[in-house]
């Protein structure tokens, strides 16, 4: 047998599930475009700047929700990073200075270089335009930190009382989970002034022209319903669909509903046609006024906008065409897919800061900061694309947190040969999903001809 390929050690790993999509990533080569693209000023002693960027985006990987946890989650595996190409790992404090070292100019090589690797591995860049609409939901989400660090500002934290911090604004592929665009502000900044900027960079990643805009929707929250906005919107072609942003515009608006419908999933709520004429927005939208009762006995109002058809509405949540003879069910169609908001962005918020930590991670200068972020969004959607390599039925609700801390970390044994290269990987039996993994790893692997099985020979 040829000496490269005789396994020589055999090394026990805690993520041998991980040290699969490490192999997987390294074969297709999704860290090249940063290797090539961002060049921190900085001396390379043991480790280049690159190699401790990539150190610090396994460790996420791998569920540290601390840079500190590099030590720990990584060092002390070398089995796991055998299987993503490294033959050694960075101290933490070293990743941190390089983090530090960053600059404005290596954020824009970043941003550039995650562009490149969206487009070379995403499903959203390679979205059928022509038979399915794509969407693009748009919001913020705060990330409290230090007083110290910098744009660090009193804005809105949810039950965080005069917190500083700083906001993440983020543009989500909805129908795919991917993160299209990530970008940082300071915390006082609210969607109203960020929905245009993010758009805009979204527009570069995805490369949306005049036809694709126009068979994009954009899903906003009350913060990008201004008339400003909504009329950027429309003006570029988009289909709008989200809420308006003045309340007091949205009580008025309420008084012009002659029928009121009880919402089907919630008794508590109503909605109906606004029939007063939308006039100020440069292209036709419907708008549906929403009502819940307060505790007090009162109402609560808000107005949807939406430039989607009835039969759009009714299509994009499952429902069939006959129902376009029905007010009432096309009236909740567009107040579902409001909701399903929900399900989208804001579930993509959540299941980051418990499964990636992306809320815990501060860094007190504003570009190192953007840095760990930008991390992050390519960790997110890494697990995204490691849920459709995998392609089983058992994965296909599992968000970042049970990713990372059930699929990332069944634990077994890596057999290398000579070289360092991994020819087996041995899954622990006892691992609950074990079994439903090691045909999808194995099918996964094949062309990079490594084996994958639960300790059979």
């Amino acid at each position: 047998m040829n000496e490269s390929t005789t396994l020589t050690t055999k090394q026990f790993t805690g993520c041998a599930s991980l040290a699969a999509i490490g192999i997987k990533l390294r074969e297709q080569q999704v860290f090249h475009p940063i290797e090539q693209t961002v060049q921190i000023a900085q001396k390379t002693i043991k480790d280049s700047p690159n190699d401790k960027l990539y150190d610090a985006f396994i460790s996420l990987l791998a569920g540290a929700h601390g840079l500190v946890e590099i030590n720990t989650r990584l060092r002390a595996d070398g089995a796991l990073q055998q299987a993503f190409g490294r033959s050694r790992c960075a101290e933490q404090s070293v990743v941190q200075d390089t983090l530090n070292a960053t600059t404005a100019e290596n954020v824009e090589q970043m941003q550039q270089a995650l562009e490149t690797i969206y487009r070379q591995q995403s499903q959203g860049y390679q979205h059928d335009y022509q038979n399915r609409l794509q969407l693009l939901d748009v919001d913020m989400s705060g990330l409290p930190c230090g007083p110290k660090a910098a744009f660090a500002t009193k804005g809105y934290f949810a039950k965080q009382r005069n917190r500083r911090g700083r906001q993440l604004g983020r543009v989500l592929a909805s129908h795919y989970g991917e993160i299209v665009v990530d970008r940082l502000f300071d915390g006082k900044t609210q969607l109203t002034r960020a929905l245009q900027p993010l758009l805009l960079a979204a527009e570069e990643t995805l490369q949306l022209d005049e036809r694709k805009r126009s068979h994009t929707i954009v899903r906003v929250d009350a913060g990008g319903g201004s008339l400003n906005d909504v009329n950027w919107l429309l003006a570029r072609g988009y289909l709008v669909h989200g809420k308006d942003y003045s309340g007091k515009q949205a009580k008025r608006l309420a008084q012009s509903v002659q029928n009121w419908c009880v919402d089907q999933g919630q008794s508590e709520r109503e909605f109906g046609w606004v029939t007063e004429a939308a006039d100020a927005y440069v292209r036709p939208v419907t708008r549906i006024a929403v009502r819940c009762r307060k505790s007090d006995g009162k109402f609560a109002y808000g107005v949807l906008i939406s430039a989607l058809s009835a039969q759009q509405v009714l299509t994009l949540t499952g429902q069939p065409l006959c129902l376009l003879e029905e007010p009432t069910a096309v009236l909740q169609a567009y107040v579902t897919f409001y909701d399903q908001r929900g399900g989208g962005i804001e579930t993509s918020f959540k299941s980051d800061k418990h499964g990636l930590g992306i809320g815990t991670r501060s860094k007190k200068r504003f570009e190192a900061q953007q840095m760990v972020m930008l991390l992050g969004s390519l960790a997110h959607n890494v697990i995204v694309w490691a849920r459709r390599w995998l392609a089983s039925p058992a994965l296909h609700h599992y968000g970042s947190l049970r990713m990372v801390r059930d699929v990332f970390h069944i634990s077994g044994f890596l057999l290398l040969d000579a070289r360092g290269d991994v020819r087996q990987i041995v899954l622990n039996q006892a691992a609950p999903l074990a079994s439903a993994l090691v045909d999808p790893l194995r099918t996964l692997l094949l062309c990079a001809h490594v084996a994958v099985n639960l300790g059979q020979t």
